[in-house]
C-alpha cells in the first residue's frame, strides 16, 4: 500500500483512436460502449484510472483481450480500465511459479514455461488474458490433472476502490484472496498474477476429424472412455460446420465434422512412453471407427498445445451458449446429436462436450470461492454472427438445444464459458455469495466496481 499520489493518466471518449484501441474486443459480436476508456501498464496507472472514475462518479469496468466481451454487463456510464502488460513474465524455477502482469495473454506464460520444462493451466487459445481466465475459474487444457486454474493462483496484486495498491495471498488478507478467487468480480483491478506452474516435459496433442455420419459411433465410444479416462488426458468432442475460409483446411468444410481434441501430459523425460500408451487407448477405438479426414495429433512440445485446439486467431463475431452437464445416457447422446449432428441443419459452428472429473471435480484444500466443478461435461456452442438476423437465429437455435439437454443440465456454470449476462448462470452457493459480499462491502464500500460482478454471483447488487 502506498500514500503517493499516482500520475495522470490520458482518459479516451468515444471518437478519438485511443478509446477504439482500449474498447477494442475478441469477440466482434459483442462490442463494447463505456463513457470514457483508457489503457494502463503499471499499478501506478491503474491507480490513477481507479481515482479518475471515483472523482467522475463513473463505474470501474477492468478489460484485457475482449474474449468475454459478450458476458459483460452494459457499460454506460463506465469507465474501461484496459490492462496491458508492464513487463514480462518472470519465471521462477526454484518455487515453479511465474509472476504475470496483468495484460499478459497466455501465448506469453506458455513460452516463458516451457523454456525450463514447465507449463500452466492454460486454455484453450494463446490470445485469452490471464488474469480474466484465472480469476473466472479456468477450465485448462490440462485441467483433468491440474484442476481449475484458478487454483493454481498464489497472489494477486490489485488495485481497491481506494485507489491503493495491495498484494493479496493466504497469509495477506486470506478473506479477500479467497474472494477474488472465483468470488464474481467486483474487488478491484488486477496488476498482476503469481501463479504455480507444474513440469512438461512432452505432450501428445492434436485433433482428429470424420465426417459427422460416424458421430453416434464416435460419440458413444468417446462416453464410454471417459468413464475410465486418466486424470493426465484431457479432451473434448465438438461437432463443426467449418466455413470455407483461408486458414481452414478444405477437407474440413464440406459438410459437419466430428473432432476429438486433446492433451496427454508427460510430466518428465521418463513418462512420454506412458503418455503414448494413454494416447493410443484413447484414439485407437476412435480412429477404428472410420478413417480421418485430417489427423494431427502427435508426439511434441507443449509449445504446441494452443495451436492443436484451432481456435481462431483473429477476433470474430460469435453468439453462443453454455451450460455444465452430468453423464450423459444413449438418449443423451441422441438427442445431442439430433441437434447438433449430421441432417440437423444447425447454424452453430462449433458445438463441444469438454471432457471435466479428475481433479476438475476436486476441491483444493485452500482454494477460493470457486475451486471445482461438480459435473461431467461441460457444454458450449457458438455460430458465426454476421449480422443480427444471423445472431438473432444463431440464439434461437442455442435456446433450441438448452431446452433439449435441459434433463442434464446441473444448473451450474463455469463463468470462464458463460456467453452471456441474459443467459442462466450459476457457480456460487448462497453461502459463498454471502461471504464475497462481505468482502466487496469493505474493500469497495461505494460499490464503484459493482458491474463488473455477473449476474447471480452477489446478493447486493
Amino acid at each position: 500500500m502506498t500514500g503517493i499520489d499516482p500520475p495522470a493518466v490520458t482518459i479516451a471518449h468515444p471518437g478519438q483512436a485511443s478509446f477504439a484501441a482500449a474498447t477494442a474486443v475478441f469477440n466482434l459480436a459483442a462490442p463494447l460502449r463505456p463513457a470514457a476508456a483508457v489503457t494502463v501498464r503499471t499499478a501506478e496507472h491503474t491507480r490513477a484510472a481507479v481515482r479518475h472514475a471515483v472523482a467522475e462518479r463513473l463505474w470501474a469496468r477492468p478489460h484485457t483481450s475482449g474474449h468475454a466481451s459478450a458476458s459483460a454487463r452494459p457499460m454506460h456510464d463506465s469507465l474501461l480500465i484496459r490492462t496491458e502488460p508492464s513487463g514480462p513474465v518472470e519465471i521462477d524455477t526454484t518455487t515453479e511459479t511465474a509472476r504475470v502482469p496483468a495484460g499478459t495473454r497466455w501465448g506469453a506464460v506458455v513460452e516463458a514455461a516451457a523454456a525450463h520444462g514447465l507449463a500452466a493451466a492454460h486454455g484453450t487459445s494463446s490470445t485469452v488474458g490471464v488474469v480474466g481466465y484465472l480469476l473466472r475459474g479456468g477450465i485448462s487444457v490440462y485441467g483433468r490433472h491440474t484442476g481449475l486454474a484458478v487454483n493454481t493462483v498464489r497472489a494477486i496484486e490489485l488495485v481497491t476502490a481506494d485507489g491503493e495498491s495491495r498484494r493479496i495471498d493466504a497469509a495477506c488478507d486470506p478473506e479477500l484472496f479467497w474472494a477474488l478467487r472465483g468470488g464474481g468480480g467486483g474487488f478491484g483491478v488486477v496488476t498482476a498474477v503469481e501463479i504455480g506452474l507444474f513440469p512438461a516435459a512432452r505432450v501428445i496433442t492434436g485433433a482428429a476429424f470424420w465426417p459427422a455420419s460416424h458421430g453416434p459411433e464416435l460419440f458413444s465410444r468417446w462416453i464410454r472412455w471417459t468413464h475410465h479416462a486418466p486424470r493426465a488426458v484431457t479432451t473434448a468432442l465438438r461437432v463443426m460446420n467449418l466455413p470455407a475460409v483461408p486458414g481452414i483446411p478444405p477437407e474440413l468444410t464440406g459438410g459437419p465434422v466430428v473432432c476429438l481434441t486433446g492433451t496427454v501430459l508427460a510430466p518428465t523425460d521418463d513418462d512420454p512412453a506412458h503418455a503414448r500408451l494413454l494416447a493410443d487407448d484413447l484414439l485407437g477405438p476412435l480412429r477404428a471407427v472410420a478413417p480421418t479426414l485430417l489427423d494431427t495429433w502427435s508426439d511434441t512440445a507443449p509449445t504446441a498445445v494452443t495451436a492443436s485446439h484451432m481456435d481462431p486467431a483473429d477476433p470474430v463475431p460469435v453468439v453462443g451458449d453454455h451450460l455444465l452437464l452430468s453423464a450423459l445416457d444413449q438418449d443423451g447422446i441422441d438427442t445431442f446429436l439430433r441437434l447438433l449432428g449430421e441432417g440437423s441443419r444447425s447454424p452453430l459452428v462449433n458445438a463441444e462436450l469438454r471432457q471435466l472429473g479428475g481433479a476438475l471435480a476436486t476441491r483444493a484444500p485452500h482454494g477460493g470461492a470457486l475451486s471445482a466443478l461438480d459435473a461431467d461435461f461441460a457444454f458450449t456452442a457458438g455460430g458465426l454472427a454476421a449480422d443480427p438476423a444471423a445472431a438473432d437465429m444463431i440464439a434461437a437455435y442455442c435456446a433450441k438445444v438448452r431446452s433439449a439437454l435441459a434433463p442434464w443440465d446441473t444448473g451450474w456454470t463455469a463463468p470462464t464459458l458463460v456467453e452471456s449476462p441474459d443467459q442462466p448462470q450459476r457457480h456460487l452457493t448462497p453461502d459463498a455469495i454471502a461471504r464475497a459480499d462481505r468482502v466487496r462491502r469493505r474493500v469497495d464500500p461505494s460499490g464503484i466496481f459493482r458491474h463488473d460482478i455477473p449476474p447471480g454471483a452477489s446478493a447486493r447488487y
